[in-house]
């Protein structure tokens, strides 16, 4: 017999309030095609933005998280003394070490919380959520700050262009507490490994750091590029397209949800015709409403869903209480769908 004693939590777990923080600084397309042999037309058609926020010297990784996490604690009813873990999800905070949470955590004011960075891309908003709602079932935190932030202007070639268009700057983020009702479903995650060159980052920070010249990418001035983000994109449009709707519809079954039960459809912000795409093929009732931040947001990998939804609640288009299946998918090739009550 165990001498363990069980742990006690709450009996569910719900998204308390919602924040988010857009860079000041809006770059249009016309700025993109100062570098890259391409067109306004071509890059609305295929991927739907028009815009995206670049951050300045002074908007961090550290920086935006904070004003999201405010802005998300205020909206949650709670203080930060109250916030018992801090989990960021993020590909852009340069510093191996230590976590930018632990820094995130003291400069709320958080007290002494457990804090973390998890490396999930795009999927790493849903990642943290299940592992914020693990915690607070099981009874280690009362109140989960869960950040996606990215500065991918940073890590973005801005000569490719097949990507040079796609990503933005920002952060968003949740309080997720205690609940007396399901109010966030059963997560449907997983990873594809063997597709994991499709979307990578072009040189290691070790290549980097050696500078061979003759192994690394120059750019058009001869000199040594900084790693930037890159994919296939075909490969990876098709793999999105055929089998996250496939993970979608298994996160609906899972929490015992139809599509015409469903309020909200809040996906990764990637591409606005991975999404119109997804939305045919679960067949979505029209009075779902769609997140379609991208168009003026850019691809902000992790931050891209808690941005939407945080948008889609600030204007009205979404409600507290609504029921939205939320999906995130990107490098790894990794994913997370789960269904949750908007707050």
């Amino acid at each position: 017999m165990s001498k363990i004693k069980p742990s006690k939590g709450a009996p569910y777990a719900r998204i308390l309030g919602v924040g988010g923080y857009r860079p000041t600084r809006v770059v249009p397309n016309e700025v993109i095609l100062e570098t890259i042999d391409s067109s306004d037309e071509w890059i609305r058609s295929r991927s739907g933005i028009v815009t995206r926020h670049w951050a300045s010297d002074e908007e961090t990784v550290a920086m935006m998280s904070i004003e999201a996490s405010g802005k998300a604690i205020a909206d949650a009813g709670i203080t930060p003394e109250q916030i018992g873990a801090v989990i960021v999800s993020t590909v852009s905070h340069f510093k191996q070490t230590p976590a930018v949470a632990t820094e995130i955590a003291h400069k709320i004011g958080a007290g002494k919380p457990a804090a973390f960075d998890i490396s999930a891309g795009c999927a790493g908003f849903g990642y943290g959520l299940t592992l914020a709602k693990g915690m607070i079932v099981e009874g280690s935190a009362e109140h989960v700050l869960v950040i996606g932030v990215e500065r991918l202007s940073d890590l973005t070639d801005l000569e490719d262009r097949a990507t040079a268009f796609l990503f933005g700057d920002g952060a968003g983020a949740v309080v997720v507490g205690p609940s007396q009702e399901p109010a966030i479903g059963p997560t449907v995650w997983g990873s594809e490994g063997d597709k994991s060159e499709t979307i990578k980052q072009t040189v290691s920070w070790n290549e980097l750091h050696i500078g061979d010249v003759s192994t690394l990418p120059l750019d058009s001035k001869g000199e040594i590029k900084f790693p930037a983000i890159t994919q296939e994109g075909q490969s990876v449009f098709r793999w999105a397209v055929y089998e996250m709707a496939k993970v979608a519809q298994q996160a609906l079954d899972a929490a015992g949800i139809s599509p015409e039960d469903l309020d909200v459809f809040i996906p990764h912000q990637a591409n606005m015709r991975i999404i119109d795409s997804m939305v045919k093929t679960l067949k979505l009732p029209e009075h779902v409403t769609v997140a379609r931040d991208i168009e003026s947001t850019g691809n902000t990998s992790a931050a891209s869903i808690p941005l939407a939804m945080e948008r889609l609640l600030a204007t009205g288009q979404a409600k507290s209480g609504d029921t939205a299946l939320v999906i995130g998918f990107g490098a790894g090739l990794v994913y997370a769908a789960t269904v949750v009550t908007l707050p």
